[in-house]
């Protein structure tokens, strides 16, 4: 593996970096405003967990799958419990002929979105805006151009006429961002009656974009930190508020979290991280980039170490990190507390493990008064391999895209996706998404999400190409 990822080293430093003209006004075919107009429609269903609303995409995907041509015995639409909460799978089967004699693909994107108050945004969240050359809404990256560019190349390739060599699977879940319930039952469907070759995922990847919007690479993602929360606890007698106590539940966590916030885990490396900041710092000017390839060759550079932490888009691939995310405490505005919680979330680098994450949190916090509990199950999974075949591909889509060779990045996920799954059951399963974003266009989770408009429709053609050359003659 190490000979393959350093050999993009080069190819990667003799990377473009020309300014990207802005473009005229496009006129659009015919496909760019069906998948325009699919892409709103997506968009529209609020399908945030608690709004009921993942079953009516799930009807009308499925609506629109049929209309194309796909059978209903290939479409199967699976309803789940998600912590309480109903939600749903969906998953269609695109025939192939089986001449290839090679295992299916299956393709995966995620139907739900992390909610947006309206209220908080300045454009309604769920109705696509295009303004100054972007689309703005909920989903617009995470992950409904996923879920519309897949399903946009299905329903194109199926009225072409197209058939595949071999069976392709669409996959969608549809509690992603929260439970994962549907994710973990999809998984163990596919294995028991699908078992792909390997699985590509939408819901990562993509294309990394410079200042000037110039392509930098293609992140390829083959692995990813493993996803677990932990409430801390802190119980007392309570009372009256205007007796205060000693000790009070709230100031107990308060002092907890702190000392979190303050603790930094060890950093850790693979060959897999320690080739992604090479190549990456290659592309970056200034002292980031500089202290990129200083850890890139040596890992203990303190001095790259602290350059590289300062920046909290890559920090995530440094280390394991663990923040508080959610409150909640007390009972009444005039009693003492008598409980206090707080949820934190780690994202925990491979091989570290969530046990040993729970006794570094037991230790930093050093009060057994704070109880620490582990939400859900996590599912830990390794590296996974980057298929000749799958490399190729993506090769020749890029090179259409940009008319030009682009380099393809491996890389290891801060965050986590439906992708963990399938490499704990030890498929292959690697995000090769098509959108394209500087650093500072991305909002996924966050106010103004948005997706530039240009890079919206060249990427239409990103799945056609690569499943073309997966499994056509």
């Amino acid at each position: 593996m190490r000979g393959k990822l350093l050999v993009l080293a080069g190819a990667l430093a003799m990377a473009g970096q020309a300014a990207a003209e802005d473009a005229a006004p496009r006129e659009l075919t015919a496909h760019e405003q069906r998948m325009r107009a699919l892409y709103a429609d997506i968009i529209s269903f609020r399908t945030a967990r608690g709004h009921g609303q993942v079953d009516d995409l799930v009807a009308y995907l499925s609506g629109k799958l049929r209309e194309a041509g796909f059978a209903d015995g290939d479409i199967m639409v699976t309803d789940y419990d998600s912590d309480g909460v109903p939600t749903q799978g969906l998953i269609v089967r695109y025939p192939g002929d089986g001449s290839s004699g090679k295992k299916p693909i299956v393709l995966l994107a995620h139907m739900d979105v992390v909610d947006a108050l309206p209220e908080d945004w300045e454009r309604d969240p769920f109705t696509l805006t295009e303004e100054d050359g972007y689309f703005y809404a909920r989903g617009t990256q995470d992950n409904k151009y996923g879920v519309a560019n897949l399903t946009g190349t299905f329903l194109r390739l199926k009225e072409e006429g197209w058939t595949p060599t071999r069976d392709l699977y669409l996959v969608f879940s549809g509690d992603e961002e929260t439970g994962m319930i549907s994710t973990r039952a999809q998984a163990k469907w596919v294995a028991e009656n699908v078992d792909p070759a390997y699985v590509l995922n939408s819901d990562a990847g993509g294309i990394a974009l410079a200042d000037d919007f110039a392509p930098r690479a293609q992140q390829v993602q083959m692995a990813e930190k493993t996803f677990v929360t932990y409430e801390l606890t802190v119980t007392n007698p309570g009372g009256h508020s205007s007796m205060p106590r000693s000790d009070n539940a709230i100031y107990e966590l308060a002092d907890a979290l702190t000392k979190i916030s303050h603790h930094r885990f060890p950093v850790r490396e693979s060959e897999l991280t320690r080739t992604y900041f090479g190549m990456l710092g290659q592309t970056i000017p200034g002292p980031l980039g500089e202290a990129m390839q200083r850890f890139s060759a040596d890992p203990s550079d303190a001095e790259a170490i602290e350059t590289i932490s300062a920046v909290p888009s890559f920090v995530g691939t440094l280390r394991t990190t663990c923040v508080a995310t959610m409150l909640k405490a007390g009972h009444a505005e005039n009693a003492l507390p008598q409980s206090a919680t707080a949820t934190v979330n780690c994202r925990v680098f491979p091989g570290e493990g969530v046990d040993s994450v729970k006794a570094t949190l037991a230790e930093v916090v050093g009060n057994e008064n704070v109880a620490i509990v582990q939400l859900k199950e996590a599912t830990e999974s390794g590296m996974s391999a980057f298929p000749d075949d799958v490399r190729a591909a993506l090769a020749k889509s890029l090179e259409a895209r940009f008319g030009k060779p682009i380099p393809m990045l491996p890389n290891m996920s801060s965050g986590g996706t439906d992708g963990m799954h399938y490499r704990a059951l030890g498929y292959d399963t690697v995000a090769i998404g098509a959108g394209a974003s500087r650093p500072q266009d991305v909002y996924a989770h966050g106010l103004n999400e948005r997706m530039r408009v240009d890079a919206f429709y060249d990427g239409l053609d990103h799945w056609s190409i690569i499943l073309k050359e997966l499994a056509g003659r």
